[in-house]
């Protein structure tokens, strides 16, 4: 275990760096394709030619290559691999640290990554669960056509069909009926609100774990049906145990292998899925920093929030494997 662990490790390392040096081509190409970036620190102002070198200077973006079509700017990527080695993570247009940018964004995602695995886990299992458990019952038929149902309709469809559509309509009824400081309309809102992170929060949550836990439900029922069928379900009922005991000690136990590669991915989604949900919700977190960082053309943040969603990515996937070794003694890596 102890060696596969360590290859497990390098494996991430290696994937973080391709992913920062092909995240760093990108924006390398597209600076000598579209002119430097420096212009987006002055807003709608006409910087001149000597404001536009110093911005340039500030942010390391004075480098010859930058204007050599095809130069994949090695020094650049190298200087930035030390500083981000060293705890630097650089500053944004703005001179703000973008570690403390980081720092102050994380907690509401995490907030909303709580709502969301809840919801997901709770959902799927549930439901999942049931449907395997009374296979072919108009129950199990229900489910799986919510569950393609959901599939049907893309997170950012709900989000905004909720928030221009549902959302408002609903603070406003139940700020009558349960009054304006009461915790209700704090739900209902139709964008975040910093003072109430965890009530505006709940409900795009909700939706976000909603929207993925369709393919979540089908692939419990389809795990669990497999091991209904397996001889030590059978041996387990043959010795007389009760339904309860095998369900949970040899159905739920033997099935959750895929589960938690599902869950795994699920969380690859919900990281992009946390883009658009803070983006659309206003909340200011990770994914809303990243999808402001993307509009107002600032590099060096981009590429900072895209470094550390790959790094804990790729630390979610170790955890994943090792987990395998946990839930099924079978499996074996040396």
């Amino acid at each position: 275990m102890g060696r596969y662990i360590l290859r497990r490790v390098l494996q991430a390392v290696g994937t973080l760096l391709l992913v920062m040096f092909v995240l760093h081509l990108l924006t390398t190409v597209a600076i000598q394709l579209n002119g430097s970036p420096a212009q987006a620190f002055f807003g709608d102002r006409v910087a001149s030619p000597a404001q536009i070198a110093a911005v340039e200077q500030r942010f390391n973006l004075d480098d010859p290559c930058f204007d050599q079509p095809g130069n994949p700017c090695l020094g650049p990527f190298v200087e930035r691999l030390g500083q981000y080695a060293s705890g630097d993570l650089g500053t944004n247009l703005r001179g703000r640290e973008i570690s403390d940018i980081v720092a102050s964004a994380a907690p509401n995602t995490l907030r909303l990554f709580s709502v969301v695995l809840v919801t997901w886990l709770a959902l799927g299992m549930l439901l999942g669960s049931v449907a395997a458990r009374w296979r072919g019952s108009p129950g199990d038929h229900g489910i799986r056509l919510t569950s393609v149902l959901i599939d049907a309709f893309p997170v950012f469809v709900l989000l905004v069909v909720y928030r221009y559509v549902v959302a408002v309509p609903l603070n406003r009824w139940s700020e009558a009926t349960f009054g304006e400081n009461s915790w209700p309309p704090y739900w209902f809102r139709p964008s975040f609100d910093s003072s109430h992170p965890w009530a505006t929060i709940i409900v795009p949550g909700i939706l976000l774990g909603l929207a993925g836990s369709a393919a979540f439900i089908r692939l419990v029922r389809a795990s669990q049906l497999e091991s209904y069928q397996g001889d030590h379900v059978r041996t387990a009922r043959s010795k007389g145990l009760g339904e309860r005991h095998v369900i949970l000690n040899h159905v739920v136990r033997n099935s959750s292998v895929p589960v938690v590669t599902a869950i795994g991915l699920a969380f690859v989604e919900g990281l992009g899925g946390a883009v658009i949900t803070e983006g659309i919700m206003n909340i200011y977190g990770i994914g809303g920093v990243l999808w402001q960082a993307v509009r107002d053309d600032d590099v060096a943040l981009v590429i900072a929030v895209v470094t550390l969603l790959t790094a804990v990515t790729v630390v979610v996937m170790i955890i994943v494997d090792i987990a395998y070794a946990l839930l099924d003694p079978r499996i074996r890596y040396e």
